[in-house]
């Protein structure tokens, strides 16, 4: 590591070897630093005996931008499909989701006049040019498409669905519904978890010279004069490159930048409001209902999804695989029983008799599940990867401006490579 790389890339997340795959169709030399023992970051599977657990319900847009670059890079991505459908809860009563025909015309949710509305939304969501919706929140859009409380507090669900976030009011309109016209197009859930993403994009940038170092956080980035980047780890090594690529969260890059002056790192990025969830991730020897795969609460931001009917999840191919999930807002204060209990509660009034045939139970009550809440105004802020510090670029589910998640990470990835190889061959 005393070589001067040519790209220094910190994290091994999707993003970061999503920009190195790229990169790696060059002649750069490039390195990977990732703090922890395991590379993959939120995409990370956990194996847990005999079944695979994601960090909390996963979901591949098959028509996105993430599975498109995962493509590109010939990255195989085997899973299946949940139908659309399932339940709805408000008020501790359950109905017929209107998430498909069936569902709309048969629902007791909707009235015959909201069922029209709802179904007029949904063409007009498919249609609608979301740039146009970049200076308004999603509540404000909300508000103007449709006049019925019902079908509002649908649309504010499918937000929350698409994009975890829950905080209309705040939420840039032109995200939100993109990510939900995104989800149109169906959604993936991976066999053996996200983890075999990780494990293709690893194996592909070790073998095109990639590499990779485990165990290995950066303490500071300092702008050289003639070496262009000194990265400085924990353990006061000294790693030399020409460029870097940050896929940390952006306050942790603004700690790594310290007090370099005029950088918007140190006056935008920490001033951004993560996105973050709890979950409850389940493994049961059989479902007491089998019929009900899905369900999502109008009242409490809460979800429900059987992972296991569509996607292998287990050696054990009879165990059931379930992900209750409850989606924060930026200003809850998080008590942890209190959520844990809550996350039960919804699972006991969907699966009653669920503990009688629990094997493993994980719950996880603080996941940061984007590192940027998507705000009106911040598009400007992430036109392009480079910073104002020439050579440093950020990639992350928080560096794009037209996605997040799993979308902003690969899109955010690609374009910081792109941008350092046209670069190069100036």
């Amino acid at each position: 590591m005393t070589q001067i790389w040519d790209v220094v890339i910190i994290g091994g997340g999707l993003a970061g070897y999503v920009a190195a795959n790229y990169l790696a169709k060059s002649d750069l030399s490039i390195l990977i630093l990732e703090k922890g023992n395991k590379v993959g970051g939120r995409a990370q599977t956990e194996k847990i005996r005999q079944d695979y657990f994601n960090l909390g319900p996963h979901a591949l847009y098959k028509k996105g931008k993430a599975a498109v670059i995962l493509e590109e890079l010939d990255i195989k991505l085997e899973g299946g499909s949940p139908k659309l459908g399932g339940i709805v809860t408000q008020n501790s009563k359950e109905y017929l989701a209107p998430f498909n025909p069936w569902g709309v015309l048969t629902t007791s949710l909707l009235n015959w006049k909201e069922r029209i509305e709802w179904m007029l939304i949904f063409s007009k969501i498919q249609q609608v040019d979301t740039q146009a919706l970049a200076d308004q929140t999603y509540q404000q859009w909300v508000e103007k498409a449709v006049r019925s409380i019902n079908v509002q507090s649908l649309l504010y669900v499918i937000g929350r669905l698409s994009t975890y976030c829950h905080c209309p009011e705040k939420v840039s309109a032109k995200v939100v519904v993109t990510h939900i016209k995104t989800s149109l197009g169906g959604v993936l859930y991976l066999h053996d978890g996200w983890q075999t993403i990780i494990d293709q994009l690893h194996n592909k940038a070790v073998i095109a010279g990639v590499q990779i170092e485990t165990h290995s956080t950066v303490k500071k980035v300092i702008p050289a004069e003639h070496r262009n980047f000194k990265v400085i780890l924990s353990n006061n090594e000294e790693v030399f490159c020409k460029y870097v690529i940050s896929t940390t969260g952006p306050l942790e890059l603004s700690n790594l930048l310290g007090e370099i002056e005029n950088v918007k790192a140190n006056n935008i990025f920490s001033q951004l409001t993560p996105v973050k969830g709890a979950s409850l991730d389940i493994s049961l020897s059989q479902l007491p209902h089998p019929q009900k795969l899905f369900a999502l609460d109008m009242n409490h931001s809460l979800y429900y999804s059987v992972h296991s009917n569509v996607a292998s999840l287990s050696v054990n191919r009879k165990h059931c695989i379930v992900h209750v999930f409850k989606y924060y807002h930026p200003d809850d204060s998080i008590d942890s029983i209190k959520v844990r209990n809550e996350l039960e509660q919804f699972l006991e009034t969907i699966q009653p008799g669920w503990k009688d045939y629990c094997i493993t139970s994980r719950f996880l009550p603080n996941i940061t599940v984007n590192q940027r809440l998507p705000q009106v105004g911040h598009e400007k802020y992430f036109q392009r990867s480079e910073t104002d510090i020439p050579g440093l670029y950020i990639a992350g589910d928080w560096a794009s401006p037209h996605y997040i998640l799993s979308e902003g990470a690969a899109y955010s990835g690609k374009q910081a490579a792109e941008e350092i190889i046209k670069k190069e061959k100036r």
